[in-house]
């Protein structure tokens, strides 16, 4: 127990101020990715702020010297990559990668995320006017937004906010470098949100009245293939039968009481014959 102290504080510290640039710078190399400051502090041995003051020297000399790398910032962490305008010399050796192509539609809901973020899907929608399922999800697919957290709110809705990649892939330190927004671009994204509106309804709305629930198209007069009017309910004799308003037992009753009117009507005829 006493040993392992003084060794951790003997190993803090105990490399020269001279070798810790190429201590990071080694680290950096070997690393390929982004390398938190905290990290890089463990590496030389000192606290973050020493780290970096040591990352901005070794990266003053790397752009004082025009390296063919750059030491780049990534929020709290640093990378370093190859410089852009050394990108055609590159893919005359390398293969060169599949670039993801980003829509209009895609920028402009990046973009939203960008300033806004964490911001959810409901937000953008507002801001834009339009769904947009198709935009975040691409923009998960490619790691520029990643899902941030969940809102404190009925149904918890999903946060967006933007990744290192997004950083990396624009040249921006930090979201706080990202410029002022253009009043003029916010209008034209309102511009092109409504233009979107008004080509591309609602799919579903489109027929609903004229398409009854049977599947079957109807006017409110249907005529037939032969072009006369199908014949209206036959209108009702002036002398109803007794029977055919009554029921079962009704129209039974009433039928023998007919048939016994008939028999005294005829029997009373024939009296009235003979007599005569």
């Amino acid at each position: 127990m006493d040993r392992q102290g003084p060794d951790k504080e003997e190993s803090r510290g105990s490399y020269p101020e001279s070798d810790w640039e190429a201590i990071v710078e080694a680290v950096l190399f070997t690393m390929g990715s982004s390398v938190e400051i905290r990290q890089l502090a463990a590496a030389i041995g000192e606290d973050e702020e020493t780290a970096r003051k040591v990352v901005e020297r070794l990266r003053d000399r790397y752009d004082r010297e025009n390296r063919g790398m750059q030491i780049t910032w990534l929020e709290d962490s640093v990378q370093m990559c190859t410089r852009a305008r050394f990108y055609e010399n590159l893919i005359r050796v390398a293969s060169a990668p599949k670039k993801q192509v980003l829509t209009d539609v895609v920028l402009e809901t990046l973009s939203i995320i960008a300033y806004k973020q964490p911001v959810t899907k409901m937000e953008i929608e507002k801001i834009r006017g339009v769904k947009s399922d198709h935009a975040v999800n691409r923009l998960v697919e490619y790691n520029l937004v990643y899902e941030a957290g969940r809102l404190d709110a009925p149904g918890r809705p999903a946060l967006f906010a933007t990744t290192e990649e997004f950083l990396r892939r624009f040249g921006i330190g930090s979201t706080e470098d990202l410029p002022e927004p253009d009043p003029e671009q916010i209008e034209e994204f309102k511009q092109e949100a409504e233009n979107e509106l008004q080509y591309h309804p609602d799919e579903e709305s489109v027929g609903e009245e004229e398409i009854p629930a049977d599947g079957e198209p109807k006017s409110e007069e249907e005529i037939p293939a032969d072009g006369e009017p199908e014949a209206g309910p036959e209108p009702e004799s002036e002398e109803e039968d007794p029977a055919a308003e009554a029921g079962p037992d009704e129209a039974v009753s009433a039928r023998e009481q007919t048939e016994e009117t008939d028999i005294i009507i005829e029997a009373q005829e024939e009296s009235s014959i003979e007599q005569q």
